[in-house]
């Protein structure tokens, strides 16, 4: 039950209380995994090597004790007999330690991963709480690791006798052989019994890491409530949400109110839409639409047009087309050039009619020619 609302923990862990658990250095591990990795890989690792540590070890038994007179009486030589045995017994061993260093790595990361954290290796206090200590000792995850220790030593303990009992001539009959191959024969006995043996734990992983699994899971389970207090603190509550999109709307639509006395033109619906477009005659780039509305934000920008004695056209079908088809600060679409090019024609020729350097030019087509793409009738 949920310590705080009562509610059932029936919630599958999110993807932030799965992160958080990590970095704090909680997942799930297997010691029976590991355990048993580690025994295997010590078996294979022996089954390889095995020959060649018997090889080593029966050379390093020849050299060491068969002297002659002179080796013995020499306590120098001592020195010689140490580095060979030392570099022989490397020689015999380093395959075979690679392998099992290798397993001990990967071993304990097999079932949840490597997870390094900080956070885990800070002292806990609770740790040495004699309270919590007691409660763990007669938790259920304690009487179960109880049963997996009576299991593994049940199946383990049988399946050696077994072994045991079917090597027992194989055993006897050592005594009766030379020394270098009855070495070889005990170490080939010995590396199959301990691989059989140690198979026998692959039974116990295949109950305890789905067992691990669940119960990491179900330690992470939450209540629904939790569930949505966290995507609160996550995403933000809906009414602050809602108040940070209007603010940024309002910010760039101020943004955008800036740029409008510094464009060439503003072309209307008249009275639902309205883009300002300004164009950089010395550049050569096409328009460029700094400003667009609907509705209020049509007129504003029209009043402001106006109080700056900016040129406002009126050109549904095209004021429609730019509106939907470019963003801010983007160039209008190629397929739109041919209708701009003509209303910005018209109000450079009307500027300079004002300021008498032409003549008073042709009354504006509301109607140009807009490409099918970029028509919309609303």
């Amino acid at each position: 039950m949920a310590e705080d609302s009562g509610q059932e923990k029936t919630e599958e862990p999110t993807a932030k209380r799965l992160r958080d658990a990590k970095e704090k250095g909680d997942v799930a591990r297997s010691k029976e995994l590991a355990t048993t990795i580690l025994l295997l890989a010590a078996g294979g690792a022996a089954l390889i090597f095995g020959g060649l540590v018997t090889d080593k070890m029966a050379g390093m038994m020849r050299y060491n004790f068969a002297l002659d007179r002179q080796s013995v009486v020499d306590p120098s030589l001592m020195l010689a007999h140490l580095g060979y045995s030392l570099s022989e017994a490397l020689q015999a061993f380093l395959g075979f330690f690679m392998i099992v260093l290798v397993a001990a790595i990967v071993g304990p990361i097999a079932l949840g991963g490597w997870n390094l954290s900080a956070k885990s290796m800070a002292p806990k206090f609770s740790r040495i709480d004699p309270l919590a200590g007691i409660k763990r000792m007669v938790s259920l995850k304690a009487l179960i690791e109880l049963f997996k220790a009576l299991a593994k030593f049940l199946v383990v303990g049988s399946l050696s006798f077994f072994v045991l009992m079917a090597s027992k001539e194989a055993l006897f009959s050592l005594g009766s052989q030379a020394v270098a191959p009855a070495m070889s024969h005990a170490t080939e006995i010995v590396i199959w019994a301990f691989l059989i043996m140690s198979s026998t734990l692959i039974l116990i992983v295949l109950v305890d890491v789905p067992f691990q699994i669940y119960d990491y899971t179900k330690k992470l389970k939450m209540t629904l409530q939790e569930v949505k207090d966290e995507f609160k603190n996550t995403e933000g509550k809906p009414e602050v949400k809602g108040r940070i999109r209007q603010l940024q709307r309002e910010i760039s639509q101020r943004q955008m109110m800036s740029a409008v006395p510094d464009a060439d033109v503003v072309i209307t619906n008249p009275t639902h839409y309205a883009v300002a477009l300004k164009y950089d005659q010395s550049g050569g780039g096409a328009p460029i639409m700094v400003a667009k509305g609907a509705d209020f934000v049509a007129l504003k920008i029209r009043e402001i047009a106006v109080e700056h004695d900016i040129a406002v056209l009126s050109s549904p079908a095209l004021a429609r087309a730019i509106y939907y088809s470019t963003e801010l600060d983007d160039e209008i679409p190629a397929g739109l050039f041919k209708a701009v090019a003509e209303v910005l024609a018209y109000v450079f020729q009307l500027q300079r009619h004002k300021q008498r350097q032409g003549p008073r030019p042709k009354e504006l087509d509301e109607n140009p020619d807009i490409p099918t793409e970029f028509r919309r009738d609303d």
